[in-house]
């Protein structure tokens, strides 16, 4: 029960979410970028800026919403990115061994010892600024992880009853690999990139903050974070207000974004972990 709650709980969140970012920049029909110096730090609930307004005038509502989207495109493609390389670099390190397994592991434990933050810096210095280099950055660094538990999953495998039948019944090393070995990896590493999805936000989110992640004009929610950061604990001059909400906003959305998407992957690690279900079990019964 406890595992259908929080994955129904992660996935109603999820949804909103994730509806909003896709249909919110249309119902709201705003221009993100239009700037209004006459509106400037307008707080939420005002006529015609459901969410108020930033220290430029720009409705602070659409821009989270589009905000939301950036955040998912770059999820989006980390997950796609680390999790083909590291199931294709963890089958073959775990399975083929030899040198083969030793030049997997020892670039795998590189890029892993690496800071997530540096390795954005050095494709930034390389790439330019932008969402490549924060996908590939983030997508590399979440390759290694899954390439490292994907190979012990392998390895694990590999000495089990099934796959030594295959190997005595003739069984070429590619088929043994995509048809015995590939569906009993598949689960747990979609599960432990559900993980990687939250940190992929939270990376982009800190990059754009930095300034390495989307550039202007493009809206990010790390970036409205920055933005608004110096209007949260003093007066305007010009004003005499303060706009807590154009970084307070922004911080929410990310904070609701990475409990879904971790709630989504608490779910699935518990129904796809035999253990934790015979545990789960177990509880019950007494």
């Amino acid at each position: 029960m406890r595992r259908n709650k929080l994955l129904l709980l992660g996935s109603v969140l999820g949804v909103a979410v994730l509806g909003t970012g896709l249909f919110g920049p249309i119902i709201s029909g705003a221009d993100p970028t239009y700037q209004s110096f006459s509106a400037t730090l307008l707080p939420p609930g005002s006529e015609g800026h459901l969410l108020g307004t930033d220290h430029l005038g720009r409705d602070l509502a659409v821009r989270v919403f589009i905000g939301i989207r950036v955040s998912l495109m770059v999820a989006a493609g980390v997950t796609v990115l680390s999790l083909v390389l590291g199931l294709l670099l963890g089958m073959f390190g775990g399975f083929l061994g030899g040198w083969r397994d030793r030049m997997i592991r020892g670039t795998v434990d590189f890029v892993w010892g690496f800071p997530l933050i540096l390795v954005a810096v050095l494709f930034a210095g390389g790439l330019g600024e932008g969402l490549f280099p924060v996908i590939l950055a983030v997508g590399l660094v979440n390759t290694a992880a899954i390439a490292r538990v994907v190979r012990g999953e392998v390895l694990s495998l590999s000495e089990r009853e099934f796959v030594e039948a295959a190997r005595a019944g003739g069984l070429s090393t590619s088929r043994i690999m995509w048809r015995h070995l590939f569906p009993n990896i598949l689960a747990p590493a979609l599960v432990l990139a559900s993980y990687y999805v939250a940190v992929a936000i939270i990376a982009e989110a800190a990059l754009s903050f930095i300034g390495l992640g989307a550039q202007p004009p493009t809206p990010s929610l790390g970036g409205m974070v920055s933005d608004g950061r110096n209007y949260l604990q003093h007066n305007v001059p010009e004003l005499g207000q303060v706009g807590h909400w154009g970084a307070t906003i922004p911080g929410i959305t990310i904070l609701l974004l990475v409990l879904a998407v971790s709630l989504i992957g608490d779910g699935l690690r518990d129904v796809f972990d035999p253990r934790l279900r015979h545990e789960a079990k177990g509880v019950d019964e007494e």
